[in-house]
């Protein structure tokens, strides 16, 4: 299968920091890749240099028939490939669907449009982009909510609402249930992961928790130590001899604990 995603020696240092070595993976299209490792495991310097949040200092990053390597992350978002953060990027005075509304207009505005785009939110294909958004990650109830009065989970279905307003091919998370109560965080997972399939999304999710991972991912990458240890079928990597050494540690089953934070 053609691959949507392709990196090939990618490598980077800080100084004699050596953050990410020898990275060659390919991502299919529309397949769920968990991404696990302890803190500094080189989990989120991976994400950031396929974002273009920094610059590999060795490699190359292929998305679909474009060259992305060192590309800025405004220009990779605008080509297909979006990210949500580990904490909501969201403007708290704002309501959820001005949120969204504002989140279409820079994704499909040019650059200077940022400055004023806060104004009248968009044109009609616009307001229409974010009511469906808010309906897709069930969310249309807290439509005139502003983002700050809005609790945990349904700020985190924002924040990934938002990432998704460019209608990107290829999508980052780096921890969806970050800060999302244990009673909360599956429905917000299952909310997260059936909008994003009906879009056709590949998806590559940064989780501490195995019990997320184990469940959503159709295929686990673990990192230590700046390189990937594991590639495989959750079973199968999550019980790989390095991962459970390595990596594992108070979280040593799928149904185990959150351990450390991102890296």
């Amino acid at each position: 299968m053609t691959s949507i995603l392709s990196v090939r020696d990618l490598e980077k240092t800080f100084g004699p920091l050596v953050a990410a070595h020898n990275i060659t993976l390919d991502f299919p299209p529309e397949q769920t890749v968990g991404i696990i490792g302890a803190n500094g495991a080189g989990k989120t310097t991976f994400i950031n240099m396929v974002t273009g949040h920094l610059i590999p200092s060795k490699g190359s990053i292929r998305f679909e028939d474009h060259d992305i390597t060192g590309r800025p992350s405004r220009e990779i978002t605008r080509l297909g490939i979006s990210r949500s953060f580990q904490v909501a990027q969201l403007f708290p005075s704002l309501t959820a669907y001005e949120n969204i509304c504002a989140a279409v207009a820079i994704a499909r505005g040019p650059d200077r449009l940022i400055a004023r785009v806060l104004a009248p939110l968009g044109s009609p294909d616009t307001r229409q982009e974010a009511d469906a958004a808010l309906d897709l990650f069930q969310i249309a109830a807290y439509r005139n909510a502003p983002a700050m009065t809005l609790p945990q989970g349904v700020r985190k279905l924002l924040d990934i609402a938002m990432a998704v307003a460019g209608r990107p091919r290829v999508l980052l998370l780096d921890e969806p249930t970050s800060g999302v109560s244990i009673q909360e965080k599956f429905a917000v997972m299952d909310v997260v992961m059936s909008a994003l399939r009906s879009r056709k999304i590949t998806v590559l999710f940064v989780e501490h928790d195995m019990e997320i991972v184990g469940r959503f991912a159709d295929r686990v990458l673990a990192f230590y130590d700046g390189t990937v240890i594991a590639d495989g079928p959750p079973a199968q990597a999550l019980a790989d001899p390095k991962v459970q050494a390595f990596i594992s540690g108070t979280k040593d089953r799928i149904g185990g604990s959150s351990a450390s934070r991102s890296d």
